[in-house]
């Protein structure tokens, strides 16, 4: 299956991102300290002030790939598998790797990686699988966090109320399908300038006394210093007064894979099929009773059979993912779970056309003129041969 081909906007007076500008976007949705601890996030070549005007969109770091890109002119490469695993202890055109870096190099080509970090985010790979699979209910399998939230409450002065809030909701935490999410008070704040003050309202050594509103939000905590900066910035006081509250509210949980309920049980062999046509499998490889009724689904894009006792403990009938050995097999048989081997590329491909959709309208929404696109030269590299 290949993404079709997507061009972004270009509007009069929008400017072209730097590629620290592409990262930090991707960064606050799918936050590159979520990946686990053996992957490599993030940028893997490049200069953060290099402007980005062409990017590129790909499953794999493959040279093909890069030519494609090279040939795009493009000035970044956002692939899902990292280009760099682990420390390189030569770069020559004697293998692929080294190759791809001195072409990219070359050309001028920046490249990023988002893995693991976009595997357990929310609305990440494994939550575009469990989508297109139509889940309900769906929830990380192996939780390995929260999501850590702050409120934060500033007095503003209520004519500037909705100026502080428009820029404050840039950074608040989204709420299920709910954005911009605040509450407002009114109440009445009161200030005696110094000398030396420079107050936006009153005058020094004057008791002032003014109506205000309390409005408060709810922050990430690894996004609250971005928050307090956006509010010195646009608050119309000199020093203005807000509070940040650590909650001990439960926060959405993350994690790897994902398990969820379909809206009607099927039998295995049908519910393979259905898998199958939706994802567009060329060959599809199942274990367990084939008749056996399927409920509830866990699954993990790539490879994920390390997670098959997570997923029968959670009580899944069924564990979705690819790469799975004959143990695997073995051990489903054993635990009692039923195991689908979609294969590594069909579970992974929905990720060329989701980001780059994601960013072309986060893009737009920053005010950045970029053209975004999805390789066209990527492919399953298995074949199924009947004998």
């Amino acid at each position: 299956m290949h993404p079709p081909r997507v061009h972004s906007f270009t509007l009069n007076g929008m400017h072209h991102p730097k590629l620290s500008d592409i990262a930090g976007i991707i960064n606050k949705k799918y936050p590159f300290r979520l990946a686990e601890d053996w992957d490599n996030v993030g940028i893997q070549l490049g200069t953060l002030t290099t402007e980005i005007r062409r990017i590129l969109v790909a499953l794999d770091p493959l040279p093909a790939v890069f030519d494609e890109a090279l040939a795009q002119h493009c000035d970044l490469l956002v692939t899902h598998h990292p280009l760099i695993f682990s420390p390189l202890r030569q770069i020559t055109s004697s293998t692929s790797t080294g190759s791809s870096i001195i072409k990219a190099i070359r050309g001028g080509l920046a490249h990023l990686a988002m893995h693991t970090n976009f595997d357990i985010a929310g609305d990440g790979l494994n939550d575009l699988l469990a989508a297109r699979l139509q889940l309900q209910g769906i929830t990380p399998l192996k939780v390995s966090g929260h999501v850590e939230l702050v409120k934060l409450v500033v007095f503003v002065p209520a004519d500037q109320l909705e100026q502080v809030r428009h820029a404050l909701c840039a950074h608040a935490e989204q709420l299920g399908n709910y954005r911009d999410c605040s509450f407002a008070a009114p109440g009445e704040g009161t200030f005696l300038p110094l000398e030396g003050a420079q107050p936006a309202i009153g005058c020094v050594g004057s008791l002032e006394r003014v109506a205000e509103q309390r409005l408060e939000l709810l922050v990430r905590r690894d996004r609250l210093t971005k928050a307090v900066r956006t509010l010195l910035a646009v608050h119309p006081y000199e020093e203005p007064a807000f509070d940040c509250y650590p909650l001990l509210n439960e926060s959405q949980a993350y994690g790897l894979g994902r398990i969820g309920r379909l809206a009607a049980p099927q039998p295995l062999q049908e519910l393979a099929r259905t898998i199958g046509n939706r994802l567009g499998c060329r060959d599809l490889r199942v274990v367990g009773d084939r008749s056996r009724t399927i409920q509830t689904v866990a699954l993990c894009s790539g490879s994920g059979a390390s997670l098959l006792r997570e997923a029968a403990r959670a009580g899944a009938d069924l564990l979705l993912t690819g790469d799975v050995k004959y143990h695997d097999a073995r051990e489903a048989e054993a635990l009692g779970i039923a195991l689908l081997d979609a294969g590594h590329f069909p579970t992974e491909q929905l990720m060329v056309g989701a980001v780059r959709d994601f960013l072309i309208h986060s893009c737009q929404a920053a005010g950045y003129a970029v053209e975004v696109f999805g390789s066209r030269c990527e492919a399953d590299p298995f074949h199924t041969i009947t004998v």
